[in-house]
């Protein structure tokens, strides 16, 4: 979906297929059947916007085949879909039974990921849509926090370096802006837009920058506005922002049944204390935990943020909450202003399949109403907000042409 902000800027508004598990170039192209065009046309969308997930086999095997770039873009538009924006966090696997820390190798101390990085932006150069001012990628956040140390930490500073001359080779060539952010994620070694302040502050702001989470800031307990404001300072676009939200429990000690309920065995949810936003360490184990259940185990003192996305439009039940209320002040500080804070929003839930059992979608369709639900509820938000419909080109003719319903 498109919106337009009021200083003319063109929003485009999507959500991220990493909630799907397909790991080769057949599989993304049923997706967008599966659930690409039921969520398109639950909206009564003409055109609905994709942060694709594509593993790093695909991403390779595309970047080296011109013509199966062309191929993937026809399957997009034919079906009433554009792509401004990549998700390159996860390398491979991400809806495997267990992904835990593995989400962050190979990291940016690696050739792998440098590679990666680089042969997703020359897929995303290709299916931009004709008029589109730029692409965006978001990145981990160079690493897990440990190990970590200066020969590593120059190494991945040369790898920036040469990150930034590959998207500038990717422009000359094909004349396409691709842009990467860095997602400050807890647990990383960058968890904090101020961490982000200073690791990135030095780097080629002109094609590299700041992929901002929103449930990643809401658990490192920033105040959006602050955030925002301090990365403007030391120069750092946001060039991305994930519209998520967290799980909140204002009273841990009360809601632990109903936070064992979150416990699982896939995905890290790591968790923050409030009283962490003051700590010299944003991982000080006095205030924080890599998983949910060390956390309920060292009952950690205070309110408590979890890195667990939940459905925007759902909360979960009382006691917990959700972090929409920090998502709704980082959206006013991102839009409400004279000028568009960021034109690439993705609504990024990938945790679907692992919520508790009585919220999980059952089947394809509850899925794709889902995220459907998700986008109304982003969208109505940013309109609230001031942006207004910003039409786009759902090009029904080749849709019916190729027999794709609309």
């Amino acid at each position: 979906m498109r919106l337009r902000h009021a200083d003319g800027t063109t929003v485009h508004l999507g959500y991220c297929t990493n909630v799907h598990p397909a790991e080769d170039l057949p599989g993304v192209v049923a997706q967008l059947d599966t659930y690409a065009v039921a969520v398109r046309r639950t909206l009564g969308a003409d055109l609905l916007g994709l942060g694709l997930w594509l593993a790093a086999p695909v991403a390779a095997a595309l970047a080296a085949d011109p013509s199966a770039r062309r191929r993937l873009r026809h399957e997009l538009t034919v079906r009433g879909l554009e792509v401004v924006t990549l998700n390159g966090f996860p390398y491979a696997a991400f809806q495997a039974p267990v992904v835990k820390g593995a989400v962050y190798h190979p990291d940016w101390t690696t050739p792998q990921r440098s590679a990666y990085t680089l042969d997703l932006a020359r897929v995303l150069a290709d299916l931009l849509p004709d008029d589109a001012v730029r692409g965006s990628i978001s990145t981990l956040p160079l690493a897990w926090r440990t190990p970590w140390d200066a020969g590593r930490a120059a190494t991945a500073r040369r790898r920036l370096d040469a990150l930034a001359e590959g998207l500038a080779a990717v422009q000359r060539d094909t004349g396409r802006m691709i842009r990467v952010g860095f997602e400050p994620e807890p647990g990383c070694l960058v968890e904090s837009t101020g961490q982000a302040r200073e690791v990135f502050s030095d780097m080629d702001t002109d094609r590299l920058g700041i992929c901002l989470d929103l449930a990643h800031l809401a658990c490192a307990w920033e105040r959006p506005a602050d955030a925002l404001a301090g990365l403007r300072a030391a120069g750092l676009p946001v060039v991305k922002v994930q519209v998520s939200a967290a799980i909140e429990a204002p009273d841990p000690a009360g809601a632990s049944e109903a936070l064992r309920r979150f416990v699982e065995p896939r995905f890290l949810h790591q968790t923050r204390a409030a009283g962490v936003c003051g700590a010299a360490d944003p991982a000080d184990p006095a205030y924080a935990a890599d998983d949910l259940d060390a956390a309920l185990d060292a009952r950690l003192p205070g309110a408590w943020r979890v890195h667990y996305h939940v459905p925007l439009h759902a909360p979960p039940e009382p006691p917990l909450r959700s972090t929409v209320p920090v998502l709704r002040e980082a959206l006013a500080a991102l839009y409400a202003g004279p000028v568009a804070g960021c034109d690439h929003l993705d609504v990024e839930t990938y945790t679907w399949g692992v919520l508790p059992e009585a919220r999980r979608p059952c089947g394809d369709a509850e899925l794709a109403a889902g995220i459907a639900a998700e986008l109304a509820f982003a969208r109505d938000e940013l309109t609230a907000l001031g942006l207004a419909d910003g039409g786009g080109v759902g090009a029904p003719g080749p849709r019916a042409a190729e027999g794709v319903p609309s």
